[in-house]
Parts: C-alpha cells; structure tokens; sequence
C-alpha cells in the first residue's frame, strides 16, 4: 500500500495533528450545542429571541448535519416536556422513568416520544415549513450525519471518523442524558417551582447554559437563563453579541422583581409581579417563613434541626412531600400534625399558592383573594407570616429590565 494512501488514511486531505483535531472538535460540539440551545430551544421551542433568516438557517443545517434531529419533532417534545413535566405523561422525567433510564437512555426515550405522531402534531406547531424542510432535512434526517462522516474522514482520515464519533454521542449524552436526567435529579435551586428541575452548575458554560435547569423552568419563555448576579449563561452572551451585530432580536427575558416599602394593601401591580414571580413568592414563603419556624422548633426542643427533621423530609417541606416514597411521605405528614405551628404555616402556603395557580382569568377576583389572605397572615400573630405579608403586599415588576 502506497505510503500517500496510508498516509490519507491516518490523517485525510488536512494531515491536523492532536491539538488541530482537538480545537475541531471542540469547534465543532459547540456549535451544536450552540444549535439546540439558542435555536431548537430558546427561539423555536419558547420564542424568547428571534434570529436573522440566514443564521437561523445555519442553525437548522447544522442541527441536519450532526444530529439527524427534527426541529419540529425536537421542540413537540420538549414543549410536551414543560406542559407535562413531572407526570406519566412527561417523555423523560426522572421521577418516573428513573434517573438510570433517562441519563443513559436518554436517546432511546426521545425516539419513543417522536413516534407520538399526536404529541408532534399537537406541540410542534410554528415550527419551519419550508421547502428544504420538507423534502430535505424531515424526509432525509439521517442522510445528514452521513455526509458529515464522509467529510470528516475525507478531511480527517480515521483520526476524523473518531472526531465524528464523539460529536455524534456529544447531544444524546450532555443533553438527553446529562440535562434531562441529572438536571432533574440533583443541583441546586434559585425557585421553588413544581417540578425538581435543579441548576446543575451556575456558570453554564459547557452545554450552552443549559446548567440553568431550574431557572429555565421558573421562567420558560426567557432567551436569558442566568437569573441570579453570580450566575453566567454562555448562550445568553452569544445572543448579545449576535445582537449587536444586528443577527438577533430578544423578545423575552425574566421580568426583574422590585419591592416597594410600605404599601398596605396589595394593588394590581401586586398581583401582576406575583403572577409573573409566583416561583419567587413560594421560594420566599420557604426561606422567610417556613424555615425559620422549622429552626425555632429545633431551639425549643433543645435539638439540631436536622436531628429534628431529617434532611429529605426537609426538603419535602417545599412540596408536601410529592416526590417522597409514601412511607417517608406519611411520616412527614405525622411530624406535621405533631406541630400546630407548622401545619398552620403550610396550610398558608396552600391558600397563596391556591390563589396565584388559580386558572381564573377574573383579576379583581384574584386581587380580593389576596388581600385577604394578606389580612389574615397579618392577623395570624405568627411574626415571619406578618412580616412575609409586608414584604409580598410590596412587589412590583421593575421597568426597563433586561
């Protein structure tokens, strides 16, 4: 054999050396990730930002080229996701898919949820129709990771096919494996929100921003996903550079949550931020209220709190113990019922989160509701419950966030 073909075949037509093929490859994963989580994701799935016709064209081709995914079938999925998260019907939740099943099957869950023609149908609407959709990249999926490997081993030789490799197990794993199944599972949380989304790092840098499970599940709908001053999303800062240079428009971010002092009875602008920041009112129920009544407990009964209370019952508080196992669910509740106090304050955190989900579109309603739940938390005698009631009578969306 020729020393020029041995040659083509260890390093292609480029002959790149290690740190050559590794600067592609690391090139090369981040525009996917770039791919799903500023198109597939926060324009397409959620409408937070809209891109320039030819980059959100490049974006769909390279989705084609190296992943085989369907924009339409990708975003039926996830947004079928957030409107069923948590439940049988949810296609990769942990509680009950199980963690193993969704960190390494993940993949195989996805092709399971595409074959739900109703779901796409239903949850994939507004999604690109074009020509080259239809007859190229739906019909063709698969065709486009073959014409990358092809390319790449071309360019590359076997060191290419290895690049190719790792790119191709590069979204099913961090997204499918580590995003759906870790970032349901373990992390930290900036919102109480009712599903277990977790931050799984506050710099999201290494997927796209996509850390920010948890903040992208308080606030669906926001292109930006670091909402805390110590948090840096990655992807929200390609979106502003894209910005300035006239490729991208953001039409949704987080609104910003202000308190005004001393408002003595809750107003429109009350109800507005709370509907908009209900998250953030039932975080705030939990550190303001819950937590410091749970420590006076502890103090009173000359014991440590998690000596007192379990470190996952505790953390069952937030929910009620929706995601405990029954026996560990019906021992927190006996705990409860031991406690007055306690079970005072939960009923509480039941009535306001009774009033900010309620479906009713009737606002003054609403606004009554509140103000007598204010009046009665204030009434209560219970210090954290009237100075809670203060501070949430206060609330007011600030203008001119971003």
């Amino acid at each position: 054999m020729p020393a020029s073909l041995l040659d083509f075949l260890a390093g292609g037509l480029l002959q790149f050396g290690f740190w050559p093929l590794l600067a592609v490859l690391l090139v090369f994963t981040q525009l996917t990730i770039f791919s799903v989580t500023l198109y597939l994701h926060r324009s397409q799935a959620h409408r937070g930002v809209d891109f320039h016709p030819v980059l959100a064209h490049f974006f769909r081709f390279w989705t084609w080229l190296t992943t085989s995914m369907i924009t339409r079938e990708w975003v039926a999925i996830h947004r079928k996701h957030h409107a069923k998260c948590e439940t049988e019907d949810d296609p990769h939740s942990p509680q009950f898919k199980g963690i193993g099943n969704v960190f390494w099957r993940g993949v195989e869950l996805y092709r399971e949820a595409r074959g739900m023609r109703a779901d796409i149908d239903q949850y994939g609407k507004g999604c690109p129709d074009d020509w080259i959709e239809r007859h190229l990249y739906t019909p063709y999926a698969t065709l486009g990771p073959t014409v990358l490997l092809l390319a790449m081993f071309a360019l590359f030789g076997f060191a290419g096919v290895a690049v190719w490799a790792i790119q191709m197990a590069w979204i099913p794993f961090w997204a499918a494996g580590v995003v759906n199944g870790l970032g349901h599972w373990w992390g930290y949380r900036n919102f109480e929100t009712t599903d277990t989304a977790t931050n799984l790092s506050p710099w999201g840098v290494w997927i796209g921003g996509e850390e920010l499970h948890n903040n992208h599940h308080a606030f669906p709908s926001s292109a930006k996903f670091a909402l805390r001053r110590w948090e840096f999303d990655i992807g929200w800062a390609a979106i502003k550079g894209l910005e300035k240079l006239g490729l991208a428009k953001v039409l949704r971010v987080a609104p910003s949550l202000d308190v005004r002092p001393n408002i003595h009875v809750p107003d429109t602008d009350t109800v507005k931020a709370l509907l908009a920041h209900r998250f953030q009112a039932m975080t705030d129920y939990q550190r303001n209220v819950l937590t410091p009544a749970l420590r006076e407990e502890a103090r009173a009964a000359g014991a440590r709190l998690r000596a007192l209370l379990p470190r996952r019952l505790r953390k069952g508080l937030v929910d009620d113990g929706r995601w405990l196992k029954p026996d560990a669910r019906e021992q927190l509740q006996r705990w409860v019922e031991q406690r007055p106090r306690i079970r005072t304050l939960i009923e509480y955190r039941a009535r306001l989160a009774a009033v900010l989900e309620a479906r009713s579109h009737d606002a003054g309603e609403r606004l009554r509701q509140l103000q007598a739940w204010c009046q009665e938390a204030e009434a209560s005698g219970i210090r954290a419950l009237q100075e809670y009631s203060a501070r949430l009578k206060g609330y007011t969306l600030q203008s001119g966030h971003a």
